[in-house]
């Protein structure tokens, strides 16, 4: 017989459900990037008219993720989750039959829809259904099931793509059982009415070391874009042109960020929140450095490995550091900042790093990518590490953190 209360069973039965829709997120572009070329020459599109079917939806969800989090915090989590995944699948499976390219560009913005709600929700549900060592070990798994999402997807993309450019998007429909699921394990919360009205600009006001979190996880995107997009311009300098072997440097990054969430609540028992940032933003710089200035492929692998590990340690901690930073009432709007964080970074990142390779070459954007990284973590080294986790209890990090680094009051 189980000693285990109804809600750790809850918690328990939900946990696959929400690592395999926190796959999505990575999947919603990759799955088609092996068949992109196709679909531009099928289409007669420019490269950039291309690529916007790529990044298209993640401008979408930077700009719906706020709207998204208002509805988690008025309905609870569950609803808007399953139908943001009912929409995923919907509008992403438009492209089996799309033929034109202003409507499939126009089912990209829609699925965008979609896929900052099964974003934002699975965050805001791991964060209320998990507390304390038992948080820190979900976002860490949640980390793995990401990377792994991005080696697995574009793998099934391409198998996919040798029938029709149209095949790929059929996937996307996985996400009506995941929604089901959703439905089935999900408890039907609604955050508990607190008699005032809350908004997220007199939580900044009072919370402004959010307004930092959000600025890290937007750097960190426009640095993770920067590695996906532009080391096979590097790699080919370096006489690295065999898509296989320009798929094994993508694949070393994504192994380490999995390694890395594996044992991140092991890191996370043993450090602050400051200090694992700080050791994240310490690896970016080392991994630029590297792509800058190393010629030797041998070495230069050794840069998406670097930047992996930082990956695998920045994406969780940030994750709770915001959770951790807003009250349950607002979690949710909290919570979609990140998404929009995020996605901008990865929209803005070839335009902030494009025009640079442009006017000079590829070696100093990845400088210049160093340089911002040396930035931010110089930036971090004002944040005291306050407080460390104690066995059973709720990590308070966020809250000193907020305060100590921030000089902004609690909440």
């Amino acid at each position: 017989m189980s000693d285990q209360s109804p809600p750790a069973r809850q918690a328990r039965a939900a946990l696959p459900v929400l690592l395999f829709a926190s796959t999505l997120a990575v999947m919603a572009g990759s799955i088609i990037t092996p068949v992109l070329e196709v679909i531009r020459g099928d289409l007669d599109v420019s490269g950039t008219a291309a690529g916007l079917i790529i990044t298209a939806h993640g401008l979408a969800i930077a700009v719906t993720s706020p709207i998204v989090g208002r509805l988690i915090d008025r309905w609870g989590v569950r609803g808007p989750l399953a139908g943001g995944l009912v929409l995923y699948a919907v509008a992403g499976a438009a492209g089996l039959f799309t033929d034109g390219y202003a409507l499939l560009i126009a089912s990209r913005l829609v699925f965008g829809i979609g896929a900052a709600a099964v974003f934002s929700g699975t965050t805001v549900a791991m964060l209320s259904l998990y507390q304390g060592p038992q948080r820190d070990r979900v976002m860490g798994w949640r980390s793995t099931a990401t990377s792994v999402g991005g080696v697995v997807w574009p793998l099934i993309g391409g198998a996919l793509g040798g029938l029709s450019w149209h095949a790929p998007f059929g996937v996307y429909l996985v996400g009506v059982p995941i929604a089901l699921a959703a439905l089935l394990t999900l408890p039907n919360d609604r955050p508990a009415p607190t008699g005032k009205k809350a908004g997220l600009l007199p939580l900044l006001r009072t919370r402004p070391a959010l307004i930092g979190y959000y600025a890290l996880q937007a750097a960190a995107a426009v640095l993770l874009y920067g590695v996906v997009v532009f080391l096979p311009q590097r790699l080919a300098e370096i006489d690295i042109v065999s898509p296989f072997v320009v798929s094994l440097y993508t694949v070393a990054m994504m192994a380490a960020m999995s390694l890395v969430g594996l044992v991140y609540a092991k890191l996370r028992a043993n450090a602050g929140y400051p200090a694992l940032l700080r050791t994240a933003a310490a690896t970016w710089v080392a991994a630029f450095v590297l792509l800058g200035l190393v010629d030797q492929p041998w070495l230069v692998i050794v840069a998406p490995v670097l930047f992996g590990i930082g990956q695998g340690i920045a994406f969780p901690a940030l994750t709770v550091l915001v959770g951790e930073a807003a009250p349950a009432e607002l979690r949710g709007q909290a919570t979609s900042l990140s998404g929009t964080a995020n996605f901008a970074g990865q929209f803005l990142s070839p335009l902030i790093l494009g025009p640079v390779i442009g006017a000079t070459s590829i070696t100093s954007g990845f400088l210049m990518a160093a340089g911002l990284s040396l930035l931010v973590l110089l930036a971090l080294s004002g944040m005291r590490d306050t407080s460390r986790p104690e066995p059973g209890a709720e990590p308070a990090a966020a809250e000193d953190a907020t305060a100590d680094s921030s000089g902004g009051r609690r909440a």
